[in-house]
């Protein structure tokens, strides 16, 4: 399953890890998260810094004693988290048309690229570059494999 990163804090967060693929069509940012760092974000509404489970739970006013069980909470951050891909196009791509245009072609490589071949727990972000709108589709699909591939987020025999 794939998710969404909607918060800036995860899009900062990405971007804090400094693993990135430039290619002629896109950027990409790969990110390893685990599950117990993602149900953290969401609590706290997307705090600009993600902690572990365990350190919202000590800061927490409610003793641990108290508070209601979370099943999220037992699973152990070796689990497999779910991928998550956030999308992102500035002014430089071009007007609102031809942003919205970029994003629509990552999305759509993403779901034949990501859906098959991405390995779970990574948070993936992809920005749009000036030659996204133009870009040949199968070479957009190309720069994604490669990119994944390079930032080691790629499983060539996944099972959707």
């Amino acid at each position: 399953m794939i998710g969404r990163l909607k918060r800036r804090a995860e899009f900062l967060q990405v971007a804090a890890t400094n693993r990135k693929w430039v290619a002629p069509g896109l950027i990409l940012q790969v990110c390893r998260h685990s599950r117990s760092e993602t149900v953290n974000a969401t609590r706290k509404g997307g705090a600009d810094v993600l902690r572990p489970r365990e350190s919202a739970t000590v800061a927490s006013s409610v003793p641990p004693a108290a508070a209601a069980p979370d099943a999220t909470a037992a699973a152990p951050a070796t689990a497999d988290a779910p991928m998550r891909v956030g999308f992102t196009a500035s002014r430089k791509v071009g007007n609102a048309v031809q942003r919205n245009r970029a994003k629509r072609r990552l999305r759509a490589a993403v779901d034949i690229v990501v859906a098959e071949h991405g390995a779970p727990g990574h948070d993936i972000v992809l920005i749009a570059r000036q030659t996204t709108v133009s870009r040949d589709f199968t070479a957009l699909l190309q720069d994604l494999t490669t990119g994944l591939k390079k930032l080691g987020a790629y499983q060539p025999d996944r099972k959707p």
